[in-house]
């Protein structure tokens, strides 16, 4: 779409090897912007680009990549010190149709309930993308009234494509738990949370992100985390057992490094990844800078962080290995239709939450590469949705002048010149806050053109699904299921399998008065027992019921 004329340098950040603005600056190659044309973005008439980049129809994949935090100011200041003003941004700033979304929340009671509390939280606006209804703060794919919605990620698992979902927060955190989660407080963490309240196991909800993520599936799981996994869960079938323990037993392909990572070759639901790679959140990119009245009147400039995981585990990388498993080719046909894979850049917002202008800079670097990523794929591909949106506004601005009161920072940019920013919104030490604003959306590939204009978070859904052409009513996708009949000796152990379940991630088989519940396998249920010993021939009662659809299905086994 647009093209960068008689421009002779790019900001180039490789993986593993950032170059902080001190170095371009002095090399001298900054843009002149004293010529007629030296900021023009336009390179004449773009009527036929847009034509060409409208793309209707269904695609195979989609890629949803979310900036937490990352509203227009904030993709400012990464721009402007990093390419400079009149620069792009080469991943975020390519995509070709753009259009504006409103963020708002709702009210979960009192006399305002259902109506929009205009500052949302993450929790609230992932809902929102990731099931088209819109909540409460806090909340995680649950309404108002705290009822279970379905997400993106469960309805493609279970219209059989693959699924996956990268973080550089923890796991657990609400970008990446709303795709894999029910929660009413997003901290419900793990077993340990206090807030989990009924959600937890232990009293009769569905159990805390952690415990759910494992039910969930998802073929591919990359991020922070770690710590709650440790954690040893206190009710259901796995009580007794840490949620690491819990993952291994369920199949998972567990890592902690990037060694363990180049180790795996593939991703499925026989054996999902789950890659664990920090305890808490991961470090970022530039190290911290800590904005402070009257901060502004000293400029400075972003240094790498020595902390920074290594590169092949940065958000770029993380990208990568996602889409290669996901979209690798196997013997199985169920791989040819396609994933979902949301990636996330969750430290814009925990960054600016601490008015480090630095570590929120470096963090939309890293999600612009993750971006740089995903087109390539999709050009590749020609058949991939690209979005690239925030979940919320936040309080970073680029000021004229020293803010006499609020906090503020001073960058030298790669221009050359000053950039000041202020923090407005707390107090030294405290947590900036989030704002209302509408924030950009950004698309490239078949089905790019419904970002267009204004629209709301709660839209996004359904550009998703119905773009991925997936069957909404997932009981449907269960309903032709069969229990095969079988028979059996006596004492001898028994397989019990039935098949198409699709629309379920868990089933409940009852042979005779024993039951069990387990994993769905690419729709397919297989329960071990042990026959009974009649004295002559018995026929036992099979029943599988689907955990998420209630879909029950009957066969027998025959003893003799």
């Amino acid at each position: 779409m647009k093209t960068m004329r008689g421009r002779g340098r790019r900001f180039a950040l490789v993986a593993g090897a950032a170059v902080v603005a001190t170095s371009l600056v002095a090399s001298g190659s900054a843009i002149a912007l004293t010529a007629a044309s030296g900021s023009h973005r336009l390179d004449g008439d773009q009527t036929q680009d847009v034509r060409r980049a409208i793309v209707g129809g269904t695609a195979k994949n989609v890629i949803l990549l979310i900036g937490d935090g990352m509203g227009d100011s904030e993709i400012t200041i990464a721009r402007n010190y990093a390419y400079g003003a009149a620069g792009e941004l080469p991943g975020i700033d390519a995509l070709p149709l753009t259009g504006s979304y409103t963020t708002y929340s709702l009210y979960k009671d009192g006399a305002n309930k259902g109506k929009p509390d205009y500052v949302p939280d993450s929790a609230a606006t992932g809902t929102a993308w990731a099931t088209g209804s819109k909540t409460y703060d806090n909340a995680v794919s649950v309404d108002i009234d705290g009822t279970a919605l379905p997400t993106i990620l469960e309805i493609a698992k279970a219209n059989g494509l693959r699924t996956g979902n990268v973080s550089t927060a923890e796991i657990q955190d609400a970008t990446p738990a709303v795709q894999v989660a029910h929660v009413g407080a997003r901290s419900c963490y793990g077993p340990d949370s206090a807030t989990c309240g009924t959600d937890a196991l232990a009293a009769g909800g569905l159990g805390s992100i952690s415990e759910q993520l494992l039910g969930t599936r998802p073929d591919v799981v990359l991020g922070g985390g770690l710590a709650s996994f440790t954690q040893t869960a206190k009710a259901g079938q796995w009580s007794g057992s840490t949620l690491l323990e819990q993952a291994d037993a369920r199949g998972y392909q567990v890592v902690t490094d990037a060694a363990g990572l180049a180790s795996v070759t593939k991703a499925n639901q026989t054996q999902p990844l789950l890659g664990l790679f920090s305890d808490g959140n991961f470090p970022t990119r530039f190290a911290p800078t800590t904005a402070t009245v009257g901060g502004a009147n000293t400029p400075t400039t972003c240094t790498e962080n020595p902390d920074r995981l290594e590169s092949s585990l940065d958000l770029a990388s993380l990208t990568e290995t996602s889409i290669d498993l996901l979209s690798k080719k196997s013997r199985s046909a169920k791989d040819g239709k396609g994933f979902f894979l949301q990636v996330e850049g969750a430290s814009i917002d925990k960054r600016d939450h601490s008015a480090d202008a630095c570590g929120q800079i470096g963090e939309t670097i890293d999600l612009d590469e993750a971006v740089q990523v995903a087109l390539d794929f999709a050009k590749k591909d020609r058949n991939t949705l690209v979005i690239v949106t925030a979940d919320h506004a936040h309080t970073s601005q680029i000021v004229d002048s020293t803010p006499p009161t609020s906090l503020s920072t001073a960058l030298t940019t790669v221009d050359g010149t000053v950039m000041k920013i202020s923090y407005g919104t707390a107090a030294a030490g405290g947590s900036q806050q989030h704002t209302g604003s509408q924030v950009r959306i950004a698309a490239f590939g078949p089905g790019a053109a419904n970002v267009v204009g204004l629209t709301d978070q709660t839209d996004t859904f359904g550009t998703i699904t119905g773009t991925l052409d997936l069957q909404l009513d997932t009981a449907k996708l269960s309903k032709r299921a069969q229990v095969s009949s079988t028979y059996a000796k006596p004492g001898a152990p028994v397989t019990v399998k039935a098949t198409g379940f699709a629309g379920d991630r868990q089933a409940v088989v009852q042979f005779g008065s024993e039951s069990k519940t387990v994993d769905v396998i690419d729709g397919t249920v297989t329960a071990q027992f042990t026959a009974p010993t009649p004295k002559k021939q018995e026929t036992v009662k099979v029943t599988v019921t689907g955990v998420q659809t209630e879909v029950a299905k009957k066969g027998t086994v025959t003893v003799r």
